[in-house]
């Protein structure tokens, strides 16, 4: 197993950052974390690498590997992922599904520094379609039911109202 120090981790970080234009203030620390759900990077003893992200003093994730490839990638899904959410909120489509946008931003911009992250993302945006498959109209259902709620409706009638106008698909 290389060892990798934070130095060199950070280096390349910042290579792949400049590739896609990602912001500093996406990209983890090193060595120390910044609280408030930042992610940061650790490298232990034994040079395996973590990608830890603390919250409020609680550390809420810690992903562990000895592949560089790996903890890359964790931090790059990450970045992208925020990217991708910024990217759609300037080009929001109301009746599609945010989704749609930030799922193919995020496959694209993880393209453009790996196609093997892309392909990887890719199948976790399928598996999440599995379970909670896209909704062109929720943002529209959402809309409506804050106007309802501003009428001082109970939430029972604001969702009989707002799926009887606006189904699920």
């Amino acid at each position: 197993m290389t060892k990798n120090s934070l130095y060199d981790i950070e280096k390349q970080v910042q290579e792949l950052a400049n590739k896609i234009n990602a912001s500093s203030k996406l990209l983890p620390t090193y060595g120390y974390s910044k609280d408030y759900g930042h992610p940061h990077i650790e490298v232990d003893n034994l040079g395996l690498l973590h990608y830890v992200v603390v919250e409020r003093g609680q550390e809420l994730d810690r992903k562990t590997t000895d592949k560089l490839d790996d903890l890359l990638y964790w931090i790059f899904a990450n970045v992208t992922f925020s990217m991708s959410c910024d990217y759609e909120l300037k080009n929001r489509i109301e009746d599609k599904d945010c989704r749609r946008i930030m799922f193919e931003k995020q496959e694209e911009l993880l393209g453009q520094l790996n196609d093997t992250w892309r392909q990887k993302e890719n199948e976790e945006h399928k598996s999440i379609l599995k379970t909670h498959p896209f909704d062109d109209i929720a943002g529209l259902r959402a809309t409506y039911c804050g106007q309802l709620r501003k009428q001082g409706l109970s939430e029972k009638e604001i969702d009989e109202l707002a799926y009887a106008k606006y189904p699920e698909n």
